[in-house]
């Protein structure tokens, strides 16, 4: 019987015993080669959250994850980002046999460091969205061996300078990550248009309908929930695909509204800002003329 409840690892340690291994060589570092993860009994949990940040690269892997209550969408070599507090599940074959590495690293690690701050950055942590890293051959040539310098440094003698240079190596890591990740945002544009289409449809539903008098503008958690996706990952998406923000697309669709409503009817300012969702005709007026250069009167008298 599997455990509804996730299994909870503080540590590092934790993991480690957990899964058999030996204990870690750094109580706020590991680098684990997967071939010495044994397969999990069927009477262990396999819904897990941890208090540590985890980067991996999984190869021949016939299983599904699941973080952030979605699937991960992968198969051959692919990294996979899990931040501390977050629910993830694995359910492997039991024929199956994955490579590849793992490196679990605590924030503590991180401490009085620019990137214990900038880490939180990296929105690939965040994702609620079955999007893994597909890496190319080539790509995952370069993550490997940046992680194989970190696993170098972790393996060696601890002294002054191992938090420095895995810290150094692992900002590279990341930042070759979110750069491989805009890459596959464009790779992959059958997917993305598909969501800049819906995006669409959900904006013009919710002006169209009225929603917007009664419930104020959509939030761009509002339309992420209606996308099934993490805000940030939203947002990462359109940046690339568009060069705006989602809520610059909401603007956009507002001032499309709003521009219809000024030139095809004989409403006031303050009843069209109200339809819009504004409490006050000023808020509307500031946000319309920085998006258009001219006031709404001035734009309604451009008709006449």
């Amino acid at each position: 019987m599997k455990s509804i409840q996730p299994y909870s690892f503080r540590t590092i340690t934790e993991y480690h015993q957990f899964m058999d291994l030996p204990k870690p060589e750094h109580p706020l570092v590991s680098v684990v080669d997967f071939n010495h993860i044994k397969r999990l009994p069927d009477n262990k949990p396999n819904k897990f959250v941890q208090q540590f940040y985890s980067i991996s690269l999984k190869r021949n892997f016939n299983g599904k994850i699941k973080y952030g209550q979605q699937e991960y969408d992968f198969d051959e070599g692919v990294m996979i980002f899990i931040s501390p507090d977050q629910v993830y599940s694995i359910e492997a074959d039991k024929e199956s046999q994955h490579t590849g590495w793992l490196l679990l690293m605590h924030p503590d690690f991180l401490w009085n460091t620019p990137l214990a701050k900038a880490i939180k950055q990296y929105e690939y942590f965040s994702y609620s969205v079955s999007e893994a890293l597909h890496l190319s051959e080539k790509e995952e040539i370069v993550v490997t061996n940046i992680m194989q310098n970190i696993e170098q440094e972790y393996h060696a003698n601890i002294d002054t300078f191992s938090q420095k240079v895995m810290i150094a190596h692992l900002e590279l890591l990341l930042t070759y990550a979110e750069r491989f990740y805009h890459r596959q945002f464009i790779t992959r544009k059958v997917t993305n248009h598909k969501i800049l289409n819906r995006l669409e449809e959900i904006l013009a539903e919710y002006f169209n309908n009225e929603i917007v008098a009664e419930k104020g503008l959509p939030t761009v958690q509002y339309i992420a929930d209606e996308l099934h996706m993490s805000p940030n990952y939203l947002s990462s998406v359109l940046k690339v695909l568009t060069g705006q923000t989602a809520q610059q697309h909401i603007h956009n669709k507002l001032i499309d509204k709003a521009k219809e409503r000024l030139s095809t009817t004989d409403l006031s300012v303050s009843e069209i800002a109200y339809e819009l969702g504004f409490e006050h005709s000023q808020s509307f007026s500031k946000l319309f003329k920085s998006k258009t250069n001219l006031s709404p009167l001035e734009f309604r008298q451009s008709f006449q």
